[in-house]
This record gives C-alpha cells, sequence and structure tokens, in this order.
C-alpha cells in the first residue's frame, strides 16, 4: 500500500508541467477540447512502450568507448526511437480524433497538397505535440523516481525537453502529407535537440544546469509558436 501511494506521489508530481499547460491552454481559450487534451497526453504516454521497444532492440555494441558508440546511444537509440514513437502515436492520435469528432477530413489531411498548411493548423499540431511530450514525461519521470527519488526534481524541470521536442513533432505529423521535407527537417530538429539534451544528462562532468538551459530554450520556443492560440485568419506558415 505504501509503494502504491508513492507511485501515485511520483505521477502527480511529473504530472506539474502538464496542469500548467493545461491552465494556459484554458486561460488562452485554445480550440483544443479536454478529450483532445487527454488524447494528445494519453497518446504521448503510450509512445514511451515503442520507444522501449526499439531502445531494447537497438541495445548491442558499436565500437565500445568510441565518440561513434556514444553518438548512437545518445542521438539514435534514446533520441530518435523516442522522436519517432512519438511521431507514430501522433499519427494515430489525429487519425483517430478526426473520426471521433466527425470531422469530414483530419487535420493531417489537405484537400490539394499543393497548396501549404494554414498556419493554424501548424501551431494546433505544435500545441498537440506539446502535450504528447508531456504525456511522455510523465511516464519517463516516475520511472527514473521510481528507482532513484533523488533525481525528481531534475526531471520534472527537464520534462521541458520532451514537450519541446514534441511540439516540433507535433508539427511534422501535420506537415507530413503535404510538406515532407519540412515534416523531416523538423523531426531532425527534435532528434537533433533530444540528442544534445541526452549528452548533457549523461556525460560525466557536464554541470545539469546546461541540460536544464538547453531544454528551457527550446520549450521557450515551442511557446512562441503556439502563443496567440487559432484565429479565424488562416495563414500560411511562410507568412504568418
Amino acid at each position: 500500500m505504501y509503494g502504491t501511494w508513492v507511485l501515485l506521489s511520483l505521477i502527480f508530481i511529473s504530472s506539474i508541467p502538464v496542469i500548467a499547460v493545461y491552465v494556459w491552454f484554458r486561460l488562452a481559450k485554445y480550440q483544443l477540447s479536454l478529450f483532445q487534451f487527454l488524447f494528445a497526453l494519453l497518446a504521448g504516454a503510450a509512445a514511451f512502450l515503442p520507444a522501449l521497444f526499439l531502445q531494447n532492440l537497438l541495445n548491442f555494441p558499436v565500437t565500445p568507448g568510441g565518440r561513434l558508440a556514444l553518438f548512437f546511444d545518445y542521438f539514435v537509440r534514446i533520441a530518435f526511437t523516442e522522436e519517432l514513437s512519438r511521431l507514430l502515436m501522433l499519427f494515430v492520435f489525429f487519425f483517430v480524433s478526426g473520426r471521433v469528432s466527425g470531422e469530414a477530413s483530419n487535420i493531417t489531411q489537405v484537400e490539394d497538397t499543393a497548396q501549404p498548411l494554414s498556419y493554424n493548423t501548424v501551431k494546433k499540431g505544435t500545441a498537440i505535440g506539446l502535450i504528447a511530450g508531456l504525456g511522455f514525461a510523465i511516464i519517463e519521470s516516475s520511472r527514473f523516481a521510481a528507482a532513484d527519488t533523488s533525481v525528481l526534481l531534475l526531471r520534472v524541470i527537464t520534462a521541458a525537453v520532451h514537450g519541446a521536442c514534441g511540439s516540433r513533432v507535433g508539427a511534422a505529423a501535420v506537415m507530413f502529407r503535404s510538406s515532407p521535407i519540412q515534416a523531416f527537417f523538423r523531426l531532425l530538429t527534435a532528434t537533433a535537440i533530444h540528442g544534445i539534451f541526452n549528452f548533457m544528462v549523461l556525460q560525466p562532468g557536464i554541470s545539469s544546469i546546461a541540460a536544464v538551459l538547453i531544454a528551457i530554450s527550446a520549450l521557450i520556443s515551442s511557446i512562441l509558436t503556439i502563443r496567440g492560440g487559432w484565429t479565424s485568419v488562416e495563414k500560411s506558415p511562410a507568412n504568418p
């Protein structure tokens, strides 16, 4: 019973960033229903399982002790697998949420692929990706904190990197059909940010403050993209 309460406490503390984002969205009156918010959170949490599977699958030695091994571990085995898993779960999210809401076409579909996605659509994809990233962070933070509670505070703060990377993957998900090159670039950017963060956290001799600064800087960039909500005037991402 004691262990259950500890686990629930860890999950609640790990959820603080999510609660803060939800309050922000409500106060800003963004066009995102509670169902979409919770479903995006669930999609992000669900991404933990395929990411874990892929990480175990890629857990083989690559030039042990060399720089290539570090790059592979931090950027490919950890960062890329988590971002790819998020992307896959967000595809599922947009498909299911479009069907449930009864929309004629979901957010990942455009009538004419030659036309750029609306600015509003990209912003909404970014916001949903942010939520999904924080959903992933809840599971990961709780898992690490259960093994060592001393890392809980750092994990809660650095959950920002999952939100920041998730926002970029969310934008990639909605751009995938109409702008595959831009979508790939955003996925690559998310992987790079995540990989650099992993290097800062896991490499001995580097202060955790550097990782925190990277996480917060990336999150601020995502917030600035989302900020302002979704307007009735449609704009191209190239001409906001």
